[in-house]
């Protein structure tokens, strides 16, 4: 069981990824042939040079580019902190990095270090910044990794030493107080290896968690697959990274995004599951944030705000028999909530044994009739009218107060 041992990752519940780099000036095509992977490894699937890929940094000029505006737009959607790409596969940085020109301050137009914004406006806004660094992946240094080559002639240590952990101490000491280092694709990073970055970071910033993925189960917390939700409550810290549409980094012709209602249900699922959910944008060239990204967390973003308790330091649930389309539980000490995810008339939730002592709609604190009963069958179930003005409302939730600290979900049996 993995465990962060700090209460804010705990209750956290909601975060924001930012896939970000020279990749967003491709937009998921090159020379006339588009990727059919996700867009921030178009330089590892279409084979680009690096001298060819570098060429890039020329052009990069995001002056769309608001870290207030994203921070703030944050903060509205309920998110609790943001983990931004310092370093992806493709080796630019998105910081100025001293140990390595090929960064956003000394190789692009731009000249402005993004991450420092970044840094200021999460101190402005109350957020908590994490970062992404590729610590084993590196199409651009010679003796980083690469997946799908040949990489056992590679010096795997000199990478280390030269450019990920001076990187590292860079970020560490010069960006204030970093939540988390969301390491990435350990590949074969030996033991020793990922334990001395797990090391460098303890040295800076005792309290600066590791991720999962540094490898070698040396992390403080789990995971998962990318856009992967475990089938059953995970016991320990662990957290779910996702995607609005099919990519990471910015592709124009990717449009496929997940509906509002499609996301209020995942995330529901992953606190229900006692998890985070970070969810990703990617911004384009230019700085800007897709259109569709911002129009569905500003739908899900009221959800959030308007049932902050049914979210927020919300603990693993326990495990209940029965799947239900129409709704997902969170739970605290002596509250039971109900996100109602399709129209309801009376909402009749069975195999439940708790003394329920009142019940509401959370966000307007309106009470509600319910009763407990026992089924015909013999199981003990609770039942709630819901009020006319709501039959035909979807993503509220009722707040069910009880006399025992945890719900009580009875077997099924027969």
């Amino acid at each position: 069981m993995e465990d962060t041992k700090q209460q804010w990752f705990k209750d956290a519940k909601f975060g924001l990824f930012i896939h970000w780099g020279l990749y967003s000036i491709l937009a998921g095509e090159y020379k006339g042939k588009k990727t059919d992977h996700i867009a921030e490894w178009i330089m590892n699937h279409l084979n680009i040079p690096v001298e060819e890929y570098r060429e890039l940094a020329k052009q990069f000029n995001p002056v769309n580019f608001d870290a207030d505006s994203i921070v703030e737009k944050a903060k509205e959607w309920g998110m609790k902190y943001i983990v931004f790409t310092a370093k992806h596969h493709e080796g630019f940085a998105m910081y100025h990095s001293t140990s390595d020109p090929y960064n956003i301050v000394d190789a692009t137009p731009y000249r402005r270090d993004i991450l420092k914004e970044l840094q200021l406006a999460c101190e402005k806004y109350g957020l908590r910044l994490g970062l992404y660094y590729s610590q084993a992946q590196d199409w651009d240094d010679p003796n980083g990794f690469m997946q799908y080559r040949d990489n056992s002639s590679k010096d795997f240590q000199a990478y280390l030493d030269n450019k990920v952990k001076p990187q590292l101490t860079e970020l560490l000491t010069g960006y204030g107080k970093i939540a988390l280092i969301w390491f990435d694709t350990p590949m074969e990073t030996t033991v020793e290896q990922s334990q001395s970055l797990v090391d460098l970071v303890k040295s800076l910033q005792p309290n600066c968690i590791v991720s999962g993925r540094i490898g070698n189960n040396l992390g403080e917390y789990m995971t998962t697959g990318d856009n992967f939700v475990p089938r059953l409550p995970y016991e320990g810290d662990w957290e779910l990274p996702a995607t609005l549409n099919d990519t990471w980094g910015f592709n124009k012709d990717d449009h496929n995004w997940k509906s509002p209602d499609e996301v209020i249900k995942l995330l529901l699922k992953v606190n229900s599951r006692g998890g985070n959910y970070l969810l990703n944008i990617g911004p384009d060239s230019l700085g800007n944030v897709p259109g569709g990204s911002i129009d569905i967390l500003d739908a899900v973003g009221k959800y959030v705000q308007a049932n902050q308790d049914a979210i927020f330091g919300t603990k693993r649930m326990t495990y209940y028999p029965y799947e239900l389309d129409w709704a997902e539980f969170t739970q605290k000490p002596h509250k039971l909530f109900i996100h109602i995810l399709k129209p309801k008339k009376v909402i009749e939730v069975i195999n439940v044994n708790n003394q329920f002592t009142k019940a509401t709609i959370l966000s307007t604190n309106e009470e509600l009739t319910f009763q407990n009963l026992v089924t015909c069958e013999g199981s003990h179930m609770v039942e709630v009218r819901i009020p006319k003005s709501y039959h035909a409302k979807t993503n509220y939730c009722i707040c069910l107060e009880m006399k025992e600290e945890d719900p009580i979900f009875e077997p099924l049996e027969g």
